[in-house]
């Protein structure tokens, strides 16, 4: 394990070495590097970095949040595109296969538009192309509690509302990751990574050319079913990956399967 630091962001670096191919994972609203940690164990052939996007987890410093940016510390699904692009220029990445979570799918995507000679493929979990105007709506009420009252009950609420009936009565430690991981953020970070998301656009999907799995399961309350399908219809290359029991984390909550279809994909697009 390697921990570097890019612009105040903390970019965790494992795995093959430097010549190997390069997965470049990108996490969601309250999540961190180890959102990915259960996955790393198949995937030993690939030189896999993990960034902290700007306000979650140790990047709650990160430069992109600071008053003195020209954005004057508004993050937005455009200077994450753009702290990834960064992260890639700084490790001497000139291209790699990009793995999402759920904010961090639109975020992916938008790399996959904007510098389609970085991006070799694209692996979306708990995907969607744009908030619908639901999920809008809740982040922009979120934002404000998150500042005023702080983390522990929006974790609870996530822990409740994100994971399938499943894995709430089967899989304590995966429960307590997901209240832990959302209750440890930077209350601030939170707030501005909220808006962020409420104000995401979808990228340019015509534009999207290479490769792309999309993953989601049966029971995922935060992106349903129904928009990872519409975003496969509207993709060059992309396939449909549907987990049965399973919510808005594959990847913590079907292990194995998540491991599986990824190195499978990840083989395939080599």
């Amino acid at each position: 394990m390697s921990l570097v630091w890019i612009d105040r962001m903390a970019v965790d670096v494992r795995g093959a070495s430097e010549g190997a191919d390069t997965i470049v994972f990108v996490h969601g609203l309250g999540g961190s590097h180890n959102t990915w940690g259960p996955l790393l164990p198949a995937l030993s052939r690939w030189r896999c970095v993990r960034p902290e996007l700007p306000g979650a987890g140790r990047s709650h410093k990160a430069y992109a949040l600071g008053e003195a940016t020209p954005h004057r510390g508004r993050i937005s699904t455009t200077t994450h595109a753009e702290a990834l692009k960064r992260v890639c220029e700084t490790l001497g990445i000139h291209r790699a296969h990009f793995v999402g979570h759920s904010f961090g799918t639109i975020i992916a995507q938008h790399v996959a538009a904007e510098w389609p000679g970085l991006v070799r493929s694209l692996a979306l979990f708990g995907a969607l192309a744009e908030p619908p105007q639901g999920m809008r709506e809740n982040m922009v009420g979120r934002a404000p509690v998150a500042r005023e009252q702080g983390m522990f009950g929006i974790a609870e609420g996530i822990a409740d509302f994100a994971l399938s009936t499943s894995t709430k009565e089967t899989q304590p430690v995966t429960v307590a990751y997901v209240r832990e991981v959302v209750g440890a953020q930077d209350a601030e970070g939170f707030a501005r990574n909220c808006e962020a998301l409420a104000e995401a656009r979808s990228a340019r999907l015509e534009l999207i050319r290479c490769p792309v799995l999309v993953v989601n399961g049966d029971e995922d309350q935060v992106t349903p079913l129904q928009g990872a399908r519409q975003l496969v219809e509207r993709l060059a290359q992309a396939r449909l990956e549907v987990f049965s029991r399973c919510g808005h984390w594959p990847m913590l909550e079907r292990t194995a399967e998540s491991q599986r279809v990824l190195r499978d994909f990840l083989e395939r697009v080599r």
